[in-house]
């Protein structure tokens, strides 16, 4: 059984391939294909949370683990196995893992839902994730602007000249006029206003798979002429942005959008994140692997 870790994870799956995977992946759950499992969390008094989310795709079948404390961090970990014989192959430290599939997941959302001139990106937050957000919606369109908000000042600057992007003085300034706007935080509440987003706008909300969390106003979910979610089943437990706003009439899975995109009227992408995704990312990486064994074979050898 091979062992990755987190760096090799970043240095084999490129974002473009990335979200080559995620279209890979929605159009094999699309005809059944592909399975996945919800996220289930043990909670504990202590403020530790065990989560666990499983998945199906082609020749592989794989489940994630993290846990969480508020106080001490998380620690993600992915297990990848033959979906014929249930051998295991693989463990992988996966916190980048999670990451660059949710990056990237955005990234073929945008491709389907985003204008295809669109060229202003405002995003909120700007902490791990808003980085691979970022890299994968510049795969996907041209983008010349980005402004960047988040309520540390010293962190959202940091991200823009590491990524130069231009540093908003304030959430309204970093979205307003934008063609796609992200949100990649850790809010309780709305981190925007439905009056700053203009129709045509895709927002890609991504920061939040708790129930009575949201980083969206209701008004503005309910304003969308779709929101796309990764899956009906999962957002119905734990996205909090619908969840809370009581609609559930314009909702339709990513693998179903086609026939239901209004391009003139605001689209939401609501971002859960499902194992499905980080079964295709990690057995791309083992097959990756694979192909170059001798870069590798020590990390095999060691876990045997």
């Amino acid at each position: 059984m091979f062992y990755f870790t987190e760096s090799d994870i970043q240095e084999l799956l490129p974002v473009t391939e990335a979200i080559r995977l995620m279209r890979i992946t929605f159009e094999a759950l699309a005809i059944s294909r592909a399975q996945n499992q919800p996220r289930r969390r043990l909670i504990l008094e202590s403020g530790s949370v065990l989560h666990s989310m499983a998945g199906a795709v082609g020749n592989y079948l794989g489940t994630k683990f993290y846990s969480t404390n508020p106080r001490y961090g998380a620690h993600f970990y992915f297990f990848l196995f033959d979906a014929k014989t249930a051998t295991p192959l693989a463990m992988m430290e996966a916190n980048y893992l999670g990451q660059i599939r949710t990056g990237a997941a955005s990234g073929y959302a945008t491709d389907l839902l985003a204008n295809p001139e669109a060229s202003t990106l405002g995003i909120i937050g700007s902490g791990f994730q808003a980085k691979t957000q970022l890299d994968a919606i510049r795969a996907v369109r041209p983008i010349q602007t980005v402004r960047v908000w988040s309520r540390s000042e010293e962190k959202r600057r940091k991200f823009a000249e590491e990524n130069s992007v231009i540093a908003a003085n304030s959430a309204e300034d970093a979205v307003r006029g934008a063609d796609i706007v992200v949100t990649a935080t850790n809010a309780k509440d709305p981190v925007l206003e439905s009056g700053w987003i203009s129709d045509g706008t895709l927002v890609n909300a991504m920061g939040s798979n708790v129930a009575n969390r949201r980083e969206l106003p209701g008004d503005l979910v309910k304003r969308a002429g779709l929101v796309a979610v990764d899956s009906l089943e999962q957002a119905k437990i734990e996205a909090g942005d619908l969840i809370l706003a009581e609609s559930w009439q314009n909702v339709v899975e990513l693998q179903d959008v086609k026939a239901h995109y209004a391009p003139d009227r605001v689209t939401i992408f609501k971002s859960i994140g499902l194992a499905v995704e980080d079964v295709a990312a990690g057995a791309y990486i083992y097959e990756r692997a694979l192909a170059t064994p001798e870069r590798f074979a020590d990390r095999n050898r060691a876990t045997r």
